[in-house]
């Protein structure tokens, strides 16, 4: 199992409806607003790296008002 947390920036006012989009997304475990120079932080998990990154991140860039994302694998 992979663990990541993804960094998620959104457009102005967005924040409190993709917060929903991506809690649905599958992977996704955990997903708060928080302050700072991202919105939202995300936990997800997959079976393997790729997993993440073609599949839960990927779902998450494409969704509407998500203007960028960083993604952090955890090493442990």
């Amino acid at each position: 199992m992979v663990r990541a947390f993804i960094m998620v920036k959104t457009a102005a006012g967005k924040s409190d409806a993709l917060l929903n989009a991506i809690r649905g997304l599958d992977g996704v475990e955990e997903a708060h607003i928080v302050a700072g120079q991202y919105d939202i932080i995300v936990e997800a998990v997959g079976d393997e790296v790729y997993d993440l990154m073609h599949g839960v991140a990927t779902e998450m860039r494409d969704l509407d008002g998500v203007a960028d994302t960083k993604t952090y694998i955890c090493l442990d």
